[in-house]
């Protein structure tokens, strides 16, 4: 099991690995969270979005393993654009998990999800109130760490404007053949650590020649190829399984992927489509 942490910029520590729990249904999030408990996985990620955060909770609660050892995770809905509201959904999350804190809430979204790729409006204001939320969650301890999801640059440089806190992480759609490298670079040089959802492309990566061959260079999956080029990138890696074989071999990582093979990853044809669009509405997908 893959075990290395990264710091965020008020110190706390977090699995380098975690565990995306998106499409996993809430009457079957608390077994997949006690399995991936079981197999080593201390990282668990959700969101309001997902609908799960009830089930997950419960998987948190029943694990067997101390509260203090596990790294959960939710999301402020994309939708929420006011203090009230951003404060009204943190306060509800705890209640629905029913834990005394989160370890880490992130704003989901700098748009609406109606509005992503479709409108101009960044929200500027909205995304600045339900950061201060975030902030005035965090200073009263009900959260451990804050930070965004699907930020862009300019996303990023708006908030940092007035906020007082910087954001601890960056959540962005990484993968073989989408790496974001310019965002990745402006994070990591302002201390935001960026993690990677969807790390094996929603499973359309599985269809490439190319990459089938490099992972069986390197006597792996195609899916352990595609969580080790993030965690090499120096990212966060959150694969989504509910499937307990496909959560053991997705924690099988402790390989390297040469620096050659690394610049020919980088540098994959850009996957354009990935199936069924509506699936993935936006960003690739609300992860």
């Amino acid at each position: 099991m893959y075990q290395n942490t990264l710091t965020l910029n008020n110190g706390v520590k977090i699995p380098q690995l975690g565990l995306g729990t998106w499409f996993i249904d809430d009457d079957k999030a608390a077994e997949a969270v006690k399995v991936a408990v079981e197999l080593g996985y201390r990282h668990i990620d959700t969101a309001q979005a997902y609908g799960n955060e009830r089930g997950v909770g419960e998987g948190v609660r029943t694990c067997g393993v101390p509260r203090e050892e596990l790294f959960v995770v939710s999301k402020v809905a994309a939708e929420h654009k006011t203090y009230e509201e951003a404060m009204a959904g943190i306060n509800k999350t705890l209640e629905i998990v029913g834990l005394d804190y989160l370890d880490m809430m992130i704003i989901h979204s700098p748009q609406p999800w109606v509005e992503v790729n479709q409108s101009e409006n960044r929200y500027v204001e909205g995304n600045r109130a339900a950061w201060k939320a975030l902030e005035d969650a965090y200073k009263a301890g009900k959260l451990k760490a804050i930070g965004v999801s699907n930020f862009q640059i300019g996303d990023l440089e708006s908030l940092m404007e007035t906020a007082e806190i910087k954001p601890m992480v960056n959540q962005v759609l990484c993968h073989i053949s989408n790496t974001p490298a310019e965002l990745i670079d402006y994070c990591q040089k302002h201390d935001i650590v960026v993690e990677a959802y969807s790390p094996i492309a929603h499973g359309v990566i599985l269809n490439q020649p190319e990459i089938k061959a490099m992972a069986e260079k390197y006597g792996v999956s195609v899916p352990q190829l595609c969580i080790r080029y993030t965690l090499q990138l120096g990212v966060i890696s959150l694969p989504k399984t509910a499937d307990p074989a496909h959560m053991k071999t997705n924690a099988e990582v402790d390989f390297e992927i040469s620096a050659e093979d690394m610049e020919v990853l980088k540098h994959f044809k850009k996957i354009e489509n990935y199936g069924d669009s509506s699936a993935f509405p936006v960003y690739g997908g609300k992860m």
